[in-house]
């Protein structure tokens, strides 16, 4: 799904108009609802910062709105055969079903993802057992990884305490 098509989503989702998603991310009010308009039917793209802004009024994270170009089953087909690329994507035929795998030797990148993984599949499960709420689920599947609870995120310092510590104890290093 291109950017465009992603804010009117998530924007429809929020019950939003198309005036007030784009004062919320800080266009002047007199051009707001032309500008989104622009932007959701793909004749003018975002900039980062903007993509940002709106991503922040959407209550979502800016990875959520520049997702591929999924539209068509053609081009989901060229996104599913660059994870084959990327993580290892395989797909095979068991039992009569077609069944898609990551391979974690593929690369570092393979068995991160699959460590990711397992706290999707506790959540959809979550979901459709009932236990949470479709809002609750979309709200954890936009913002991805900012509520996931699984316990395998943690912070790290910022690049900024990271080159203060090295400089701090570069005569320590070697």
């Amino acid at each position: 799904m291109a950017i465009g098509e992603r804010i009117r989503f998530i924007r429809n989702l929020r019950g939003m108009t198309q005036k007030y998603l784009g004062i919320m991310a800080g266009l002047p009010e007199r051009t707001a609802d032309i500008r989104m308009a622009q932007y959701e039917a793909g004749t003018r793209t975002p900039k980062e910062d903007l993509t940002k802004a709106l991503a922040h009024a959407l209550d979502v994270s800016p990875d959520a709105l520049t997702v591929p170009d999924i539209d068509t089953y053609i081009g989901l087909m060229h996104t599913l055969f660059a994870l084959e690329d990327i993580y290892g994507l395989t797909i095979e035929k068991r039992d009569g079903e077609i069944i898609m795998r990551i391979d974690p030797f593929k690369s570092r990148e393979a068995r991160n993802l699959l460590d990711e993984l397992p706290s999707w599949c506790e959540m959809r499960e979550k979901y459709r057992k009932g236990e949470i709420s479709k809002d609750d689920y979309d709200k954890w599947r936009y913002n991805y990884p900012k509520y996931d609870t699984s316990g395998h995120w943690v912070k790290v310092p910022s690049k900024e305490l990271s080159d203060a510590m090295v400089d701090a104890f570069k005569d320590k290093l070697d």
